[in-house]
């Protein structure tokens, strides 16, 4: 496996000088997080995040993310428009050596957590989601504070993106992937590029839009759109693993064997309740997840892929921004390697 690290660009306080000093760091994911969803990138920006990575001895190889637009997920008629400059998006990304994107179907909102700043008894702090706490605010009014979106819609737009969606249910919703994958998998087939689609984080339905990333069936469904390598999977284990009903490691030995699996998201949840749950540490005995049996599946299916140690806890004092500090993950990143050698 290829350890890598997320990295938010120069207004990241984790520097890069911090991430190369990881052992066993391959590289960085990252974007050019200033350009608005349906833009074409800059070939400069590109290459300017593929330079400093390399000044500091890492790869630039995956990029997290491509935001797919709006549009596009409710099936308008100016998708095919965004879809082109997604395909541009894609060559220009392929020409400047990145082998992997991630990216979601998530309608209006990314992942959803009710509080970034929880704090555990050790002091340490760290995201959390309990599904009243979420569901007691209402959208319609902007009663949001939340990240992956906030920024992004007025209030305004926010009720009248919400409107749109009361017409699109989780087929309609598939169809419109479906329709998306089939529009830009031969440019990435062409290119060698990898199509690594984030499951829906929670796995469930929030605020009545549709999720249909959220399991193993819907997996192989959304897989059996189009079968090449090119088409395949972000296996996050924090997202998928809020729910008791999926299984990781089966997962990964399920969709790996088929190399289906092209970036893995490593981190542990613990389950507090019902549709309720804390982000930790790393380690098995911290959340609900057994990371040593996901990093056996892995070893089992020989796992060549890109991996990155995903939310962390803020701790020792660290500030910026919640879940990505750079002790927690790199603390993370070691033992997930160390588990990686010891199964071997």
């Amino acid at each position: 496996m290829k350890m890598t690290f997320r990295w938010f660009g120069e207004s990241d306080p984790v520097s890069l000088k911090n991430i190369s000093q990881i052992p066993l760091m391959h590289g960085i994911v990252s974007a050019c997080y200033d350009v608005p969803v349906g833009k074409e990138w800059k070939d400069d920006s590109i290459n300017s995040i593929k330079s400093r990575a390399n000044a500091d001895n890492l790869s630039f190889e995956v990029v997290e993310s491509v935001p797919v637009h709006e549009d596009i997920k409710l099936g308008k008629k100016s998708r095919d428009e965004y879809i082109q400059v997604y395909i541009n998006n894609i060559k220009k990304l392929a020409d400047a050596g990145v082998k992997v994107i991630c990216y979601n179907f998530m309608p209006v909102f990314d992942w959803l957590r009710s509080n970034l700043f929880y704090e555990n008894k050790d002091g340490s702090t760290a995201l959390i989601y309990r599904e009243s706490e979420i569901l007691a605010m209402d959208p319609n009014k902007g009663e949001l504070s939340l990240p992956g979106w906030d920024s992004s819609y007025t209030k305004e737009e926010l009720k009248s993106l919400l409107g749109e969606y009361k017409n699109i249910g989780e087929e309609k919703l598939f169809d419109n992937l479906a329709y998306f994958i089939r529009g830009i998998i031969k440019t990435c087939e062409e290119r060698s590029v990898k199509m690594a689609i984030h499951p829906d984080d929670p796995p469930w339905s929030v605020f009545n839009l549709p999720r249909i990333i959220t399991n193993g069936k819907n997996l192989g469904r959304f897989l059996d759109i189009y079968d090449s390598e090119a088409n395949g999977l972000t296996l996050c284990t924090g997202s998928l693993g809020c729910s008791p009903e999926n299984d990781i490691a089966g997962m990964i030995r399920e969709f790996g064997r088929n190399k289906k699996i092209g970036f893995i998201h490593a981190r542990n949840v613990k389950i507090t309740g019902e549709r309720d749950f804390n982000e930790t540490a790393h380690p098995s005995s911290y959340g609900s997840l057994d990371m040593r049996e996901i990093v056996r599946a892995m070893r089992d299916i020989d796992f060549d892929g890109y991996i990155r140690p995903d939310h962390g806890r803020m701790i020792w004092g660290e500030t910026g921004k919640p879940g990505y500090g750079l002790y927690d993950r790199a603390l993370g990143a070691v033992y997930l390697q160390g588990l990686w050698e010891g199964l071997s």
